[in-house]
């Protein structure tokens, strides 16, 4: 996918693409495949663009343990991320390992290579407050250990205000044109390492947006104020394969970012920005070399702009804060009505070609097609794992899963026994009641062989407690107890990241209440039996190669929890992105042909009351044309996985919403001779509808020029509205894959009558893309 993934980027307007590098995918020393660092910086460089390196050591971005490899907690008297011998020397031995990769292949700009700009360690101010000496020696040894490399290239720390020279101090956040102080010194220039163009999400969260309008007006506010450098965080999120989320975070990540989870261009986020970065890039030499001067007209107004002495190079960024009104800005001769909350760029002092409150792009909204191949009736075997009663072990208390399963599975057994005899259990209309207290992240409990339910915290309430009113036996009881983990932390409970290492997950205090004898506490006076995952795992059976050592039962109608199911299936047809809805399961995992697809967690419900991701993304690479296996591993009883299907994803319905006194888009200009001039003859705003590939629009679904309501795929008539809306767009768009519709009074009220003459109208369209005959036999 990265080649289709970088060009979409490059399309974009985007000059450079910074990535993490990722401690704990890289060690011990693999660079193959998805892990190939060399092979994906030079797949950039190919496509003309520049690289951002991240190499941490600490990377947080909500994968698993910040990237950080396990084995570091078992290292005897470490500390991370501080003034600590032992992690200091596993951390330059890991950097150097990578840096040196890099410039042994000449990656670097200095040696002609794409690499322009390095960060070292993540967002470390809050850290560094809570080791106060250790972390301020600390954060000025990761500055000297890059520098002292000599590898020609500038290096950031994000968040580090006191970032020590010559490292450059950078923001991070959603409006750093107002919330950044600035370079601590007048030599390092203004840079914004993430721009966060959503909210990542955690299962158990409602749907997250953030405005692509908002997005544009931080950027231009930005670059306004002197901002050298802006990435978006995320601009392509993609998905956490297998076992990589962090705690609680779902598979998918940053789906709403411009580029979606499958590598789709999510309109009009893409768009939209896609023309800012055009109207920018016609202001670069006045932003480059011009002087800059602010003016003050009114309390909510603003103008900054720049002057080169002598020339006629300006450019200018007229900005409205005011949130409910539009205002007007007189400006060198000239008045500018600029929309509420908004900046017009104007590349050359008189000319507005953006504003970032009008969105001109088209939108899309992105079906999820049944795939007609790929669900036929499946014949799903399943095994069940046995829950063990009694394990050995020498423990006075519930080990710490982190430690327990050393991030090789999800899974941690626990096992305790304990006596209870008749007088305990005499006490008069008492209820017993077991209660475990942990500290996440999922818990299932038996009592004597029998399920009793399960219960886990969430990204916010990292502890919970699991009680349940039980009935105990007179003799030896018998209490199982499963942990699961949903991924390493990336923070700690103050939400800093300090002291990781001691971070602490699963059961604390467990204990039986309402006996005649008074509370029973298990945790510290009984001996506790571990084992680590499941044994399907260690066998393999997720994959071919062990799907034979263990005995396959046919699924009826019910099954209990703990168990692993496995069917075939047809590769889905076309060409589109596939992916599985797990409808009708609980809680788990997913591998198809031996791939892992990753977690899911449909039982933990938004308060939407919805599950927070339904599909899960299969990649192309993933499968082969027929027979492909499935297989899944279940927590929980009593789920349909008769209700999973695959379905194929498209942005086949497209729309716009335009304004008709919008400002035409900037592709109308270019800059010759220090001057903005117009490509074409006439500049008049147009609407531009596009398929995707080979498809044409195929059928117009809506069409109102007027006040039409709602949003993509969801709009509706208001009290105005031209009669030959759809009849003009069917004869601009039909059969095309692109088509230009002029936006204006007279391409609409064709008898030249207006029944609404006070309203200012939108046209609002909604056309369906589709394939030719040819195209669909050819898989386009």
């Amino acid at each position: 996918m990265w080649p289709k993934i970088i060009k979409r980027a490059k399309q974009g307007g985007l000059n450079t693409i910074q990535t993490y590098v990722f401690w704990n995918v890289h060690e011990p020393f693999n660079f193959s495949g998805r892990a190939d660092l060399v092979k994906f910086i030079k797949l950039i460089e190919k496509n003309g663009m520049y690289v951002t390196l991240r190499p941490g050591p600490f990377i947080q971005a909500e994968w698993n343990h910040g990237g950080l490899p396990y084995w570091l907690r078992e290292v005897p008297g470490i500390f991370f991320r501080t003034d600590n011998k032992p992690f200091k020397e596993h951390t330059e031995r890991y950097v150097k390992v990578i840096l040196d990769k890099m410039k042994e292949e000449k990656l670097f700009a200095s040696q002609g290579g794409p690499i322009i700009l390095g960060q070292i360690e993540n967002e470390y101010s809050a850290v560094e407050r809570a080791y106060k000496e250790d972390g301020v020696n600390y954060i000025k040894w990761a500055a000297k250990l890059v520098d002292s490399m000599n590898l020609g290239i500038p290096w950031v720390m994000c968040k580090q205000n006191n970032a020590p020279d010559p490292m450059i101090n950078a923001c991070n956040g959603r409006h750093c044109g107002d919330t950044f102080p600035g370079p601590n010194k007048k030599n390092k220039p203004s840079l914004w390492t993430e721009n966060w163009t959503t909210q990542f999400r955690v299962f158990g969260d409602p749907p997250a947006h953030r405005s692509v309008e908002d997005i544009a007006y931080s950027v231009a506010r930005f670059f306004s104020k002197n901002g050298s450098h802006v990435n978006y965080y995320m601009y392509h999120g993609g998905t956490n394969f297998g076992r990589t989320s962090a705690h609680y975070v779902t598979t998918r990540y940053y789906d709403d970012a411009p580029l979606d989870e499958f590598g789709l261009e999510r309109e009009p986020k893409y768009g939209h920005l896609k023309l800012l970065h055009n109207a920018l890039n016609l202001c670069k030499k006045a932003l480059l070399w011009g002087h800059s001067r602010t003016e003050k007209p009114g309390k909510d107004t603003e103008i900054r702009y720049y002057e080169q002495p002598g020339t006629k190079v300006c450019a200018a960024f007229l900005a409205n804060n005011n949130t409910e009104a539009a205002e007007t800005i007189k400006f060198k001769g000239k008045e500018y009505v600029i929309p509420p909350r908004s900046i017009s760029i104007l590349p050359d002092c008189k000319t507005v070609v953006y504003s970032t409150a009008e969105v001109i792009s088209q939108h899309t909204s992105r079906n999820y097609v049944k795939s007609k191949k790929a669900n036929k009736k499946f014949d799903f075997k399943l095994f069940t794992e046995t829950v063990p009663s009694e394990l050995k072990g020498e423990s006075f208390i519930p080990v710490e899963l982190y430690g327990l399963t050393e991030d090789v599975t999800d899974y941690g057994w626990y096992t305790t026994n304990f006596k209870t005899d008749d007088n305990d259990l005499k006490k008069k209309g008492g209820k017993t009641t077991l209660r475990i207290a942990s500290l996440g992240h999922a818990l299932h409990v038996w009592l004597n062989g029998e399920y009793l339910g399960n219960g886990h915290g969430s990204h916010e309430e990292k502890s919970f407690v699991f009680q349940k009113q039980v009935s105990l036996k007179e003799g030896e009881n018998h209490l199982t107890m499963l942990g699961v983990l949903t991924g390493f932390p990336v923070r700690n409970i103050d939400d800093s990241g300090s002291y990781l290492e001691h971070r602490y997950t699963g059961p604390r205090s467990v204990s039986i209440l309402g006996l005649s004898s008074g509370p029973l506490d298990l945790t510290e006076k009984n001996k506790w039996g571990n084992k680590v995952g499941m044994e399907g795992e260690k066998l393999g059976i997720h994959a071919e190669k062990g799907l034979k050592k263990v005995k396959w039962q046919k699924f009826s109608a019910k099954a209990p929890g703990l168990t692993w199911y496995q069917t075939r299936f047809d590769a889905p047809e076309s060409k589109s992105s596939v992916a599985i809805r797990m409808n009708g399961m609980g809680k788990g995992l997913i591998w198809v042909n031996g791939e892992g697809v990753g977690r899911y967690w449909m039982s933990f419900l938004s308060p939407l009351k919805n599950p927070t991701q339904v599909e899960y993304h299969i990649p192309r690479s993933f499968l082969k044309p027929k027979k492909n296996l499935l297989v899944i591993f279940e927590e929980e009883p009593n789920v349909k996985p008769e209700l999973i299907d695959f379905v194929i994803i498209n942005r086949d319905t497209v729309c716009s919403y335009i304004g008709e006194n919008y400002t035409p888009s900037v592709r109308h200009w270019t800059k010759k001779n220090d001057k903005v001039q117009a490509i074409t003859d006439d500049v008049f705003l147009t609407a531009n509808l596009k398929c995707s590939g080979t498809k044409k629009i195929a059928a117009v679904e809506f069409a109102s020029f007027g006040n039409p309501n709602g949003t993509c795929g969801n709009f509706t008539l208001g009290s105005c509205n031209a009669p030959a809306s759809k009849q003009v767009i069917e004869k601009y768009c039909l059969g095309k894959s692109e088509c230009d519709i002029p936006v204006n009074k007279s391409t609409f009220q064709q008898d030249k009558k207006d029944s609404c003459p006070k309203v200012v109208k939108m046209l609002a369209v909604q056309v369906k893309c589709g394939r030719t005959k040819k195209n669909k036999e050819s898989g386009i």
